[in-house]
């Protein structure tokens, strides 16, 4: 079965973060220089939240608000979601889809190694699924 780790191996453990203290201007500006939707708020080495697009729409623009004075720890999400490298794809999906998260901070013994998107997810889903698909056809035809 599919676990996170083999994930993060095919995907790699790069991480793009921000501080907390951060004009959340700054993080929208990393969002899309590295064409992504999330970024980890890390501070003093530790995950304290997680910062999307979405805290965005919600936190700044339907409120108003100024991204440039808005630090991002007003906005993310504190407390995030967190799963292990042993996790399983399943449990990741199933953690996605309940808890309506689009993103996974990966943490191993109390250090934040990656972070899985339900992109990633659905993606390795699939690969998967093509992989079965191809051994039950190659059973099939002898």
């Amino acid at each position: 079965m599919l676990q996170v780790k083999h994930l993060l191996a095919e995907k790699g453990r790069n991480i793009a973060s921000i501080h907390p203290d951060a004009p959340v201007l700054d993080a929208i500006k990393l969002m899309a220089q590295r064409q992504i939707g999330a970024l980890l708020v890390i501070q003093d080495g530790k995950l304290v939240g997680i910062i999307s697009e979405r805290d965005y729409a919600r936190g700044i623009v339907l409120k108003g608000r100024s991204s440039a004075t808005t630090p991002v720890a007003e906005i993310m999400q504190d407390s995030p979601i967190t799963v292990g490298p042993e996790d399983t794809i399943d449990h990741c999906m199933r953690l996605c889809t309940n808890e309506r998260v689009r993103y996974l901070p990966v943490i191993e013994q109390a250090n934040t190694i990656g972070v899985v998107s339900l992109g990633d997810l659905v993606k390795a889903v699939i690969s998967e699924q093509s992989e079965q698909i191809e051994q039950l056809q190659r059973y099939i035809a002898g």
